[in-house]
């Protein structure tokens, strides 16, 4: 999967500056906040199952959904940034997806300052 094929659903909890970044890079976002800023959370993963995209959060509840639920999705990218280090976050979101997105396929990623855990799901 290259990056310009690559999908990607930004939930409404996402950081638009990471929306932002991502586009930069020339990825294809579908942003919730920009089109339907209400929707639930199992709302939310349906769409990014239905597209076959990795889903970016910073929603933790999407973890119960996925692990205790058994949701199914494509993958899941939760960004966990402290607030001193949030601008960190976009930079650290266009690089884990440009440079492993393909390899994310059905993982559920934790991604934190200077490091990201990768768990299959």
């Amino acid at each position: 999967m290259t990056k310009s094929k690559m999908k990607l659903v930004a939930d409404e909890s996402c950081d638009f500056a990471v929306v932002r970044a991502l586009r930069d890079a020339g990825m294809d976002v579908l942003a919730i906040a920009e089109v339907s800023p209400t929707l639930t959370d199992i709302e939310v993963l349906k769409i990014a199952a239905r597209e076959g995209a990795i889903l970016l959060t910073e929603d933790k509840d999407f973890g119960d959904w996925v692990f205790a639920h058994r949701e199914s999705v494509e993958s899941v990218v939760l960004m966990r940034f402290p607030g001193a280090m949030r601008k960190q976050m976009a930079r650290a979101a266009v690089e884990i997806i440009s440079e492993h997105g393909s390899q994310l396929k059905g993982s559920f990623v934790v991604l934190e300052p200077g490091r990201a855990r990768i768990r299959g799901i």
